[in-house]
């Protein structure tokens, strides 16, 4: 009788720099493993590293136990040299060896013995259970241990800060345990920042009246996460946008004598005419500044604080316009940037911002702090990371403290269902000029525009590739590295039919069919989103029924396919039912649009308003649904505040079509 062959090592999440695994049969673990510490290496440290172990191992009945000492062990940890001679505390390189004896984990510091044993974590696969035994599973252990592939790791990561940030400000509020286990899933797979983008969603003391319906985070709460994410090796940076981005508290009338256009101005994040920006030649600004930071950087450990100042559209427009014709635009901002940094460093902390005001003029990146971070974002498949990353880079040289981070996008945010591959060059063209150009950090970012109406499954692409790019950038690019589909099923959806990760795909790529370009979003988002566009605007230039049809078929073979996952995720049914409501409402918007375009054959220019009354009426009844079912989703995951704001966006256009039909 022929020998089985080994089975394959599983795909790991991300790639490692170095790894070989030979074919040989794999060291089987059942029951109790015994654990040694080499010298020197407390056993705090060792506990800390073993955590994920436990977590992973417990339902597959194993247990870890101390070794006697002088005793073989099963599993060996220690300090050692590992990658490029590294042998220090802030180290995070590591070396895991799988023999027939057992295992090794060398790490350089304290981090790298936590990602070797997060290493270890993915590489390990249940045992098969013995289908003749006639007893049923055992819901505590379903499996009677692990298999290891015989092999070797040496891996250490390029960047050094790869951070995930999480809009929850755009509405989305994510309960206590959906951020806990959102986070964890991010910690084994190396991600070591985490920043939750707050605009008026912390509850600040004396400003109830921006917050009251929000659902904010309590100070206890945000401590609660700071351990949690200490715990796992993570560094949880306050981010508090503190110059534009202020709409939230200034279209409130006790807030409004600080905004810099009182009266309000027009900006892409909300339909109302509103005040955006700080006013930032106020004093009564960085009292009220300083107050928040008062209030939120003593809940968190890190010494940094994300302060935005990004997309300050108002600026100098109204009352800081005298200063400007003084001083320059520019040295307005970087007077305030600098006072914000100060009001920072009276709490010890240094601040990042974003970078999209200084690219028009990157040589005064020099007059920032020496000790601020720089982000330079930007979210399509073509961004010149290349052009813009070697202008802060030259800030960013020693003997200057000041580091850089690209951030590129899950390109989930304005798409129901996703850029799939938009995401993925994104995050790749990141990565390569950020390594290129010596950033220090790649921050995926998270966003929520408009309502935040993708559910979260549709960011775990981006979140996926741009954890494999964040720790080694050419990973995905290697001969025989895995495919993001691949590496979903295992590590993000569990799922081994591959049901899931293929209408991910399916959901993020049929818009592609249908003609027409919208940046930051498809224009599938934007039918909804924006009825009263017709479609003469140029992001639905080239939009063909032909294509939109093609768009139908391909989303209704995605949401059929749903009923076929095997995902072992306790969410497998309510992750099948988000997806499929994804599916149905890309499908709404494909009919909608060919309703308003057999309108505009009568020369129009395809206004909502033209579609005939039975037609109107038709697409009203299949959104109804779609509308009703937005608010069981939403609090599957979410807290209830900011729903209302979210599914008004998708009311205000039932609305609409209800008046077309009983016209």
């Amino acid at each position: 009788m022929d020998t089985p062959a080994p089975p394959s090592p599983p795909a790991l999440l991300p790639p490692p720099q170095s790894s070989s695994f030979p074919p040989a049969p794999p060291l089987l673990w059942q029951g109790s493993i015994t654990v040694a510490l080499g010298p020197g290496l407390p056993e705090s440290r060792a506990l800390a590293a073993l955590a994920r172990l436990r977590r992973a191992w417990g339902s597959h009945g194993i247990r870890l136990t101390r070794s006697r000492p002088g005793s073989p062990a099963d599993l060996r940890l220690q300090w050692g040299r590992a990658l490029n001679g590294e042998e220090h505390e802030d180290s995070e390189s590591y070396r895991l060896e799988i023999g027939e004896a057992g295992v090794l984990i060398s790490g350089a510091g304290p981090r790298g013995l936590v990602h070797g044993c997060a290493t270890l974590a993915q590489l390990a696969t249940p045992l098969p259970l013995d289908e003749g035994s006639g007893e049923a599973p055992n819901p505590v252990c379903p499996s009677p241990g692990i298999q290891l592939p015989i092999g070797r790791v040496e891996d250490h990561p390029h960047f050094p800060h790869r951070g995930v940030m999480i809009d929850v400000s755009r509405d989305k509020v994510p309960t206590l345990p959906t951020l806990l286990r959102r986070i964890d899933r991010l910690a084994s797979w190396k991600i070591n920042q985490i920043q939750l983008y707050f605009e008026h969603v912390f509850a600040y003391q004396g400003h109830e009246t921006v917050w009251r319906e929000a659902s904010p985070f309590t100070p206890a709460q945000v401590r609660a996460l700071d351990l949690f994410c200490r715990h796992r090796g993570i560094e949880l940076v306050p981010n508090q946008n503190s110059f534009g981005h202020f709409h939230r508290w200034l279209r409130h009338d006790e807030y409004r004598p600080l905004a810099e256009c009182p009266e309000g101005v027009e900006h892409p994040f909300s339909d109302e005419i509103e005040p955006f920006s700080l006013c930032p030649t106020d004093p009564e600004t960085f009292q009220l500044l300083g107050d928040l930071y008062s209030q939120l950087l003593p809940c968190f450990s890190s010494d940094q604080l994300n302060v935005g100042c990004d997309e300050t559209f108002d600026m100098v427009r109204c009352r800081s316009q005298e200063a400007a014709e003084e001083r320059s635009s520019h040295a307005v901002y970087l007077d305030t940037v600098n006072t914000i940094a100060n009001l920072a460093h009276q709490h010890g902390r240094r601040i990042q911002l974003w970078g999209d005001i200084l690219l028009k003029h990157p040589e005064a990146a020099h007059q920032l702090p020496e000790d601020s971070v720089i982000l330079e974002w930007g979210y399509e498949a073509d961004h010149p990371f290349h052009q813009h990353v070697p202008k802060f880079a030259a800030a960013c040289q020693p003997p200057s403290r000041r580091q850089l981070y690209v951030c590129p996008g899950t390109s989930s945010w304005n798409s129901f269902g996703g850029r799939w591959q938009n995401a993925l060059d994104n995050l790749a063209a990141a990565a390569q000029a950020g390594a290129e150009h010596g950033a220090h950090g790649l921050l995926i970012t998270d966003w929520g525009d408009y309502g935040h109406l993708q559910p979260p499954v549709i960011s775990l692409p981006g979140l996926v590739a741009g954890a494999c790019r964040a720790w080694c950038p050419d990973g995905l690019n290697q001969p025989g590295a895995p495919s993001v589909e691949n590496l979903l099923d295992r590590h993000a959806l569990l799922d081994p039919s591959g049901t899931l990760s293929t209408a991910l795909r399916e959901l993020g790529s049929a818009f592609t069919e249908i003609g027409g370009r919208a940046f930051n979003g498809t224009p599938l988002f934007h039918l909804i989103i924006h009825p009263d566009d017709g479609l003469d605007h140029r992001r639905y230039q080239g939009l063909s029924a032909e294509g939109l049809q093609r768009c139908k078929e391909r989303l209704l073979a995605a949401a059929t396919s749903l009923s076929q996952t095997r995902s072992q995720r306790p969410d497998a049914q309510l992750l099948a039912r988000e997806l499929t409501w994804v599916a149905e409402l890309l499908t709404f918007a494909c009919d909608l649009a060919l309703g308003r375009l057999q309108a505009a054959g009568g020369g129009s220019a395809g206004a909502l308003d033209d579609l005939p009354k039975d037609l109107a009426g038709q697409l009203a009844e299949a959104l109804s649904p779609l509308v009703a079912e937005h608010r069981p989703l939403w609090l599957a995951r979410h807290r209830p505040g900011g729903r209302r704001d979210s599914v008004h966006r998708l009311e205000r256009l039932l609305g609409r079509l209800q008046q077309l039909a009983n016209a």
